[in-house]
């Protein structure tokens, strides 16, 4: 038994013939070795935990394919946990997480960036420290100065200015931003800020009416746009806050008889595999997605294995517009919403 252990734990000389005979005897037997166990005894297979909302997530599953591919390079097996947006089901998982002893526990996922959660994220960021862990903010704000804890963001409010922009010299001035998260997270309020300062710039009207609440369900956004466009049209262009937001929103258009972008230009941002499926295909912010997973456990495992430094722990990944086909130059102007008691145009 003690030389069987030896062989599993590879941490004692065993005689080379000795070692293969107990591998065969591995193999024939199917023989799989306690995880609890080995891990009581200090030796669970080192891991690195992925913590995110939903699975279904286009941009998720990119960071989810970073991180795997990254963790796989350095010998780390790679734990995907979903809270479906719950906070007390992230507090849960990372707690369990640190109790299992994984190198890294990395959170991704707009959050409400106010004094209670920033309290929270210093406990466990401490938490995670003193027990040998990491914790990683992957596209959320850091924590600030003394807080034990690894910031992979990307360049979210700059994005939203660049592809606002490019609207702009279009001769928009009346750009409807569809997809403001109602709490205010800080996914959909880095893109609000950039939309407004590009506005600002380019000494267009800002209406807080030009700013349309939908989650970041394409359901959702169809249908809030449908509504809007019932009561007659009043921008030229679209901004959706995601790329599947933006197909809602073009299956809204069409329906109303518009065209992209003939009629109203639309643009969104991500640029997941949808951007180029859609007809028109989607101009888009490019996000880095797979290079955030990857940095953010190079980063935090590289901190503890001696390869990057605390200086290092902080990075920004840019973003860039890419351009397709679905924006045109402004040709003629929008069409004022009907009043209430008024007939409603959609052209």
């Amino acid at each position: 038994m003690a030389t069987v252990s030896r062989v599993l734990a590879d941490n004692y000389p065993v005689a080379q013939r000795t070692r293969q005979r107990v591998l065969r005897a591995i193999r024939e037997l199917d023989y799989v070795a306690n995880t609890h166990a080995r891990a009581l005894r200090g030796r669970g297979t080192p891991t690195v935990a992925f913590v995110l909302n939903d699975v279904r997530g286009a941009s998720f599953a990119q960071v989810a394919h970073g991180v795997e591919e990254e963790a796989a390079r350095r010998g780390r097996i790679c734990l995907i946990c979903t809270t479906q947006g719950d906070p007390e089901r992230e507090l849960s998982v990372v707690r369990t997480m640190r109790e299992q002893g994984a190198g890294a526990v990395i959170l991704i996922g707009g959050v409400m960036d106010d004094a209670a959660y920033r309290e929270q994220m210093t406990g466990i960021a401490h938490s995670l420290d003193a027990s040998g862990s990491r914790l990683v903010l992957c596209g959320r704000p850091p924590l600030g100065d003394g807080v034990p804890a690894t910031v992979v963001e990307y360049d979210n409010e700059g994005g939203a200015y660049a592809v606002v922009s490019r609207l702009l010299s279009q001769g928009h001035r009346r750009i409807l931003f569809l997809g403001a998260d109602r709490a205010g997270t800080t996914t959909s309020a880095g893109r609000v800020a950039g939309y407004r300062r590009a506005l600002a710039d380019f000494d267009a009207p800002r209406e807080d009416g030009l700013v349309q609440e939908s989650d970041f369900s394409r359901a959702e956004a169809y249908e809030n746009l449908r509504r809007r466009l019932g009561a007659g049209r009043d921008f030229t262009a679209v901004f959706a806050v995601t790329d599947t937001v933006a197909a809602g929103a073009l299956a809204a258009l069409t329906d109303a008889g518009l065209s992209v972008p003939g009629d109203v230009s639309l643009v969104g941002y991500d640029d997941i595999d949808l951007a180029t499926d859609l007809r028109p295909r989607l101009t888009t912010v490019h996000v880095p997605y797979a290079e955030l997973g990857r940095t953010a456990v190079r980063l935090a495992l590289g901190l503890r294995e001696g390869e990057s430094s605390s200086a290092e722990q902080h990075a920004l990944l840019g973003t860039h517009v890419v351009v397709r086909d679905s924006t045109a130059p402004l040709s003629v102007p929008p069409p004022r919403r009907a009043g209430r008691s008024g007939r409603a145009r959609t052209r």
